[in-house]
């Protein structure tokens, strides 16, 4: 059996990375598990738990699947692929995908303001569809100021870690992402896992939540892509090194 981990994002829940979970979970002898990170799912839950907590959920997840499952995969969106990294530095997983992944971020405080500032420009232009305009609105009155610090944490503790990353690892980024600096980030993880395969698959005028766009079907089969082959040869990409 295949277990595969998924790791949703800050102030997300597993819905928000649903369109991969449930595509996931149509492959046959797969386990898809994507569980809601503690304090997640309400403002006032986020109030109540640090950093720990999260990377306290992810290595129990990943523990489970280790022992269930003949093989591992992991895959991270935005924080998530940050917790993932760390689990990809501290356990024997298989692979590993990162999506829009926060390597760099601004300051906690510049992190909510964004968000506002997105939700305030969807009522000026049409920046978003309805279904995301939504979305971001609800991550904006979920999100209190010290959960965002303690995010920050989450990135200061994975980085020093990514150079003991050794899998093989595919990171997936928008180039039009516009929560997470997306040319940064995404090359800053290339440069300093030490995986000898390893790649950066960059999505045109995809946003942080690619799945969202017209990209969506594109992003799902770069993930199969990844996942299912022996190696990545065949898979269409910007290679940095």
């Amino acid at each position: 059996m295949i277990g595969v981990l998924c790791l949703h994002g800050f102030s997300g829940t597993p819905k928000e990375i649903e369109a991969i979970t449930t595509h996931l979970q149509t492959k046959e002898g797969w386990l898809v598990y994507c569980p809601n990170l503690p304090g997640h799912g309400s403002k006032e839950g986020m109030r109540e738990v640090t950093y720990k907590h999260w990377l306290y959920a992810a290595m129990v997840a990943v523990e489970e699947l280790l022992e269930r499952c003949e093989k591992v995969y992991v895959i991270g969106f935005s924080m998530g692929g940050m917790l993932a990294s760390y689990l990809a530095a501290k356990y024997p997983i298989d692979r590993l995908v990162l999506i829009s992944s926060a390597a760099y971020y601004l300051n906690p405080k510049q992190l909510v303001e964004d968000v506002k500032t997105w939700v305030v420009e969807g009522f000026q232009k049409p920046l978003f569809d309805e279904e995301l305009y939504a979305f971001y609105k609800k991550k904006v009155k979920e999100t209190p100021i010290m959960a965002a610090y303690e995010f920050t944490k989450i990135v200061r503790s994975a980085r020093p870690l990514l150079k003991d990353i050794k899998v093989p690892t595919l990171i997936i980024q928008g180039e039009s992402d516009e929560l997470i600096p997306p040319k940064k980030s995404a090359e800053y993880i290339y440069e300093h896992i030490q995986s000898e395969e390893k790649r950066v698959y960059y999505i045109q005028n995809a946003k942080h939540y690619i799945w969202f766009g017209e990209e969506k079907d594109d992003f799902l089969q770069t993930i199969d892509a990844f996942l299912t082959e022996e190696d990545m040869e065949s898979l269409e990409h910007e290679d940095l090194g």
